[in-house]
């Protein structure tokens, strides 16, 4: 199962057929993505089930369905056990940023923590769990699948939003603060924290 978000609201990948009460369910392969997409931004609907019958080709499918951004990211701890987040669009996120050429997931999370923050000296200690979202740019739908990694850093220097990427702060939250800023932040985001 995988849970794609559009705004706050879930497309569920499943096998499973259920009765429909808060939500509606579609057939993967014959799908029409845009009325989905439509439903869940315009409607009270809940949330949406993409069912197709294989397990193990569920992502592959829906997948097909938009134009694709690979991204990396990062949940950063600094040496007190407080996370780096970054504020975008009036929302707490973390930094992350889109793949460039010749580059692994792992170098463009680094990359993207370091340009969008001023932090470096990263180490990444784990992958975290790949999050699924569609967003909308220039007129096109499009499905952004962003790696995670946990990592750490000594850092202890200044911070510096990259503001031409609309970044207006960027901040180490401890644990209470780090609560406060996912009440006004994105699904996939509070799934990582």
């Amino acid at each position: 199962m995988y849970t794609i978000f559009v705004g706050s609201k879930p497309i569920i990948l499943t096998t499973e057929i259920k009765k429909e009460t808060n939500f509606r369910s579609f057939l993967l392969k014959t799908v029409n993505i845009g009325k989905v997409i439509k439903l869940l931004n315009t409607t009270s609907l809940k949330e949406v089930h993409l069912i197709h019958h294989n397990p193990n080709t569920l992502l592959k499918h829906f997948l097909k369905l938009l134009p694709v951004v690979y991204a990396g990211g990062g949940k950063v701890f600094n040496s007190a056990g407080e996370v780096l987040f970054i504020y975008r669009n009036d929302k707490w996120d973390l930094p992350k940023g889109k793949t460039e050429k010749n580059e692994s997931i792992e170098e463009t999370a680094m990359r993207e923590v370091e340009e969008e923050t001023g932090v470096n000296g990263l180490s990444v200690t784990k992958e975290l769990p790949t999050t699924y979202h569609i967003f909308k740019r220039n007129g096109t739908h499009k499905i952004k699948v962003t790696y995670w990694f946990e990592m750490k850093t000594s850092f202890k220097g200044e911070l510096f939003p990259q503001e031409n990427e609309g970044i207006t702060k960027v901040k180490w939250l401890d644990k209470d603060d780090a609560e406060k800023a996912l009440e006004n932040s994105y699904a996939n985001i509070k799934i990582l924290v």
